[in-house]
Parts: structure tokens; sequence; C-alpha cells
């Protein structure tokens, strides 16, 4: 799962990130709420999950409604988000899930979209929501937890059919810039040439060959950006680079 925006895959290396994410005291197990509002599916995902020692279910919800107070109660480190449910969906869910957790002590959990469309509106959408992660419901199982493992320790992803010509053809719909280009000044000429790179989709090890320097040095640009952005992972990174029109889906 390397294509599209993250520095983490399939092998659990995670990402650079601004904020930490929820997370389980060191060996225990992942806490994660599926919603969906099929019982087969929510029944499905919790076997593949429940196989793996370091996973365990907490809880499950029908609806973004009852998504939300689930969150609250249960505080899992990855919420597994369907998007189409009836009652409130889940791109709403979301946003509330991710808001609630802003400026409190307790970190908002990450969010994985599920959905059955390789690309559709709800994808960007998701993003700007706040979701960390995307994956098709249809995915192996073990891309499946890989995403949850990647999630869960502050890592971004993109399914591997979510690219960077997807992230374009949404953000090219809003041709003005909407976020406040103002805060690129606190960058340096690195960092902002990293973030570009970042908003075209590159991973880590990509950039790092770009610009002729090592992965590490890489990261910590990467971490720097992030946290002098305000932002929460490459997700974010890659909307704000957009939508302050660093990036245009033309360049």
């Amino acid at each position: 799962m390397s294509d599209g925006v993250g520095g983490g895959g399939a092998n659990g290396a995670p990402s650079d990130h601004a904020s930490p994410a929820v997370s389980s005291p060191p060996g225990q197990p992942i806490h994660v709420l599926i919603v969906d509002d099929q019982a087969m599916v929510r029944g499905g995902l919790r076997m593949i999950l429940e196989a793996e020692d370091d996973i365990r279910v907490v809880g499950e919800a029908g609806d973004g409604a009852a998504a939300i107070e689930a969150a609250r109660l249960l505080r899992p480190e990855v919420v597994l988000m369907d998007i189409q449910m009836t009652g409130m969906d889940g791109l709403e869910a979301t946003r509330r899930i991710v808001e609630a957790g802003e400026g409190s002590a307790t970190a908002a959990p990450r969010v994985v979209i599920l959905t059955t469309f390789e690309v559709d509106e709800y994808v960007f959408r998701a993003m700007r929501a706040g979701a960390s992660g995307f994956l098709l419901k249809n995915a192996p199982p073990d891309d499946l937890v890989a995403a949850v493992r990647v999630v869960a320790h502050g890592g971004a992803l993109l399914g591997p059919t979510v690219t960077r010509r997807l992230i374009e053809a949404f953000v090219a719909a809003t041709p003005s810039p909407t976020a406040d280009r103002g805060a690129l000044r606190h960058l340096t000429e690195r960092e902002r040439e990293v973030l570009v790179l970042v908003a075209r989709g590159l991973a880590n090890t990509e950039i790092a060959e770009r610009l002729v320097v090592g992965e590490a040095t890489v990261k910590s640009h990467v971490s720097s950006m992030l946290s002098k952005l305000g932002l929460r992972d490459r997700v974010q990174a890659v909307v704000f680079a957009y939508e302050s029109g660093l990036v245009s889906a033309h360049d």
C-alpha cells in the first residue's frame, strides 16, 4: 500500500506526524472501533482483526451518531469508518470525532475510511474531514491489518488506487486557494520543498532520492513542517499544499 500519500506501508513503517494519535501502552493491543451499517460486514472485519495478537476490537456501531458516542466512551486508537450509512454518514461522523480531539488532552482516534469506490467524491471530502487513511472494502485482509497498524502508530495512508491524480482532480474543482498561505512563511526553503514533494505523492525514500539526502533527514523535515503548520499528518499536508495554492493541479 505504498502508492499515494503516506510514508507508511504494509511493512508497518509509520509516516511522520505532528500530533500524536491515541496510543495503547507498550505491549498492549491496538483498540479498534468498527463502524458500518451492515452487521455482516462488521462481523467479517472483526474476525479478520481479532485473529491478530496485537489488535483488539473494542466495539461496533451501525451509524455515524452511534460511532461518535462509541468513540467517546471506548477511546479506540483506530476507527474503521464506512461512508454511506443511514442517518449520519461517515463523513460527518469523522469530522466530529476528529474535532473532539482537537485542543483536548485526549487525542482523537485515527479514522480509516472504508469505501467500495476506487474513485469518488467522498475520498477528498473525507481528507478534509480529518481521515488519516483510506481502504477499499475488497482489499486483502493483510492490507486491512497493515492499515490499522500504520495509522495507529501515527502514520497516514492512501490505498494503492487513490493516487495523486485523484487528489488533483478534486482540488482542481476549487480553483481559488482556501487555506492560509501566510502560514508558509514559517517554513524553511527546504521544508517548503519537501511539502511540495509530499503533495505530489512522493514517499520519504523518493523524496530522499530527489533531494540527494538521507531518509532520516527527510523524516526530520516532514515532522518539522507538519509541526509548524499545525497539521496532524501527511494527508492534511496534501490538502493544505493544494488549498493554499502552493501546488496546483496543473503543476
